[in-house]
């Protein structure tokens, strides 16, 4: 099923690249499998299921705020197969990254491609609290006065 965004795209402005987003998001594409996970508020973890891939089959890219995540398996002598049920498939999976969201290591471990991210926001952009200081009041006194 195809969502329509045109509605959106008739009445916002400025969110055309979330709406182009969603409307190129490819929800079919289901290998390899994945999890997005979330342990706090500024980490996450993608992990892929790369099962029959070693490190060398595998890459990690981050350009423009998009995490590739690929695998290509260069077998020189493929075996003959009676049965394959594990698919050793060159894959491709892309995810957009929010802003200020950096990958801080990748790692493959059983079969699990696990990529760490954390958003780091600049000092600059995060909230800070401004103290209100009343001034003191001062009186003035006799000779001071004039």
């Amino acid at each position: 099923m195809r969502l329509d965004y045109s509605p959106f795209f008739r009445s916002t402005v400025g969110f055309d690249r979330l709406l182009d987003l969603l409307e190129s998001a490819d929800t079919a594409q289901g290998y390899p499998p994945y999890n997005i996970e979330r342990s706090d508020e500024n980490n996450y973890r993608v992990t892929v299921a790369a099962a029959g891939f070693a490190e060398k089959d595998l890459s990690v890219e981050v350009a423009d705020g998009v995490l590739t995540v690929a695998g290509k398996r260069e077998d020189a002598a493929r075996p003959a197969y009676l049965h394959q049920g594990i698919a050793g498939r060159g894959f491709e999976r892309k995810f957009q990254l929010a802003e200020h969201v950096e990958v801080r290591g990748a790692k493959l471990e059983n079969g699990l491609l696990h990529v760490d991210l954390e958003r780091v926001v600049p000092e600059a952009k995060k909230p800070r609290r401004i103290t209100i200081n009343a001034p003191e009041l001062k009186t003035i006194e006799g000779a001071k006065a004039a």
